[in-house]
């Protein structure tokens, strides 16, 4: 924006110099073709006065002379010519040729017409100015008096009263862009903090601390205004978006009480409840366990939205915690639990940000991976991020299922019958995102699906990353 402002201030003072300047280089130009026609003009009528005498008594021995003194004086050509156009006298031999303009002027002098004011000559425009007057006796037109100007002295000065012109104008384009740069920074400033505060106001409101103003009282009115009017809404985004959290996390957390109270009494009545109703005791317990379990999904997911500092945490020790953790279910569930990949890496994320996306991933995996096959855990390097990549076997999901994977409480259609509350992968992605990290699904060649945990690499003091150990299996 600051771009195209200052090419419409710089285009505005353009067009202010171009109209100041280029009918002052004009009227000066066509001021000084004037000075120098009535100059020549009078030298010419001199001349057609003096050639009366020798034209008359048709003797021209002294008008030569005559001639040939002013043009070494002046530099200007002087041709006396008869009646018939024939020459009489010349001020230089050989005497300059008149193109077809000036022997139109001969004649127009000839009828006794005087000489016309020149149109403006241009700096390319060479032709030298030619003017003929007519030599009367008594009254009678009896031949011309011609006089041949070089313009070059013309042409140059106008070439530097043009110099000077373009000159001023750019050095008011360079005062127009040194005045309008602090103007247009002023300006903008409110427009720059707005958008370098969005950034930020968003990763807080996400990380539930409170926004940074943008606002600093700096800018038009108007701008300022909206600087404030966006502060607002950014401290009531922060408002509702904390107390959803906190409604999340304190709602998840009161219900676990009457919920806990409830499936023991409903625990109680087995075996004190008639046959008949017996079906519905068993499906009542399943929809406690279920609610129950949707509530530690709620509370596990509040946790993720609380903000933590990041510290620098080994990825190994981690990751072989969660693979052993899991490894007897995923025996039981006749499935091999895999790790490998680069080790002795490290990550600056929130304590137990690892361990918490391996459970919600792996737990996925478990779930959906098919019996006899292999679940593979691997860690690796990818530029500035590590990767905790986690990959099965199992029946996978479509591309357009995977933009709505990591959404709250979504399922796969065809895994409704699979128990799970649908925020495995939105706790895993909200944690990542809470560490500055991402959560990607991929769809791998030989089906299944591979999820990657890519979380910031640490580096050291000096700016290095520490060189991870060669890959290994485990």
């Amino acid at each position: 924006m600051r771009a195209r402002l200052l090419v419409i201030v710089l285009f505005l003072v353009g067009l202010l110099a171009a109209g100041l300047g280029v009918p002052l280089a004009l009227s000066y130009a066509q001021a000084r073709q004037l000075t120098m026609f009535t100059d020549r003009l009078t030298d010419t009528i001199f001349y057609a006065s003096v050639a009366e005498r020798p034209i008359a008594q048709a003797d021209t021995t002294g008008l030569e002379a005559e001639l040939a003194r002013y043009d070494a004086v002046y530099g200007v050509a002087v041709l006396v010519l008869d009646e018939d156009g024939d020459l009489v006298a010349t001020s230089r031999q050989p005497p300059p040729a008149l193109d077809a303009d000036a022997r139109e002027r001969v004649e127009l002098a000839l009828a006794n017409r005087r000489s016309e004011v020149y149109p403006l000559l241009l700096p390319w425009d060479e032709r030298p100015l030619v003017l003929a007057e007519p030599v009367l006796v008594d009254t009678e037109v009896r031949g011309v008096a011609v006089t041949v100007s070089s313009t070059e002295e013309l042409r140059t000065e106008e070439l530097r009263v043009w110099a000077l012109v373009a000159a001023a104008g750019l050095v008011a384009l360079g005062l127009g862009v040194v005045v309008a740069l602090p103007i247009v920074r002023w300006i903008l400033r409110p427009v720059r903090r707005l958008d370098e505060g969005t950034g930020r106001v968003a990763a807080a409101v996400l990380a539930g601390a409170d926004p940074e103003p943008v606002a600093d009282g700096s800018g038009p009115p108007e701008l300022r205004q909206l600087s404030v009017s966006f502060d607002r809404m950014t401290e009531t985004v922060a408002q509702a978006y904390g107390a959803q959290r906190a409604f999340v996390a304190d709602a998840s957390h009161q219900l676990r009480n009457p919920l806990t109270a409830l499936h023991l009494r409903l625990s109680n009545l087995d075996g004190h409840v008639d046959a008949d109703a017996a079906e519905d005791h068993v499906a009542a317990l399943e929809e406690a366990e279920r609610l129950a379990t949707l509530l530690d999904g709620l509370l596990a997911l509040a946790r993720a939205e609380r903000t933590a500092p990041p510290v620098v945490g080994e990825v190994d020790p981690a990751v072989e915690d969660r693979v052993e953790a899991w490894r007897p279910l995923a025996e039981h569930e006749g499935l091999r639990l895999v790790n490998g990949g680069v080790a002795g890496l490290r990550v600056r994320a929130p304590e137990n940000a690892i361990e918490t996306v391996l459970d919600a991933v792996l737990d996925n995996a478990v779930k959906y991976a098919p019996e006899g096959s292999a679940i593979t855990v691997r860690t690796a390097v990818a530029g500035e991020t590590v990767e905790i990549a986690v990959r099965d076997t199992g029946p996978g999901m479509s591309p357009e299922q995977l933009e709505r994977a990591t959404d709250r409480f979504w399922r796969s259609p065809g895994q409704s019958n699979v128990e799970g509350s649908g925020l495995g992968l939105a706790i895993a992605a909200r944690t990542l995102e809470v560490a500055g990290g991402e959560l990607v699904l991929e769809l791998p060649a030989g089906g299944g699906l591979r999820v990657v945990a890519r979380l910031p690499r640490a580096v050291d003091d000096d700016g290095d990353a520490p060189p991870p150990d060669p890959p290994q299996g485990r």
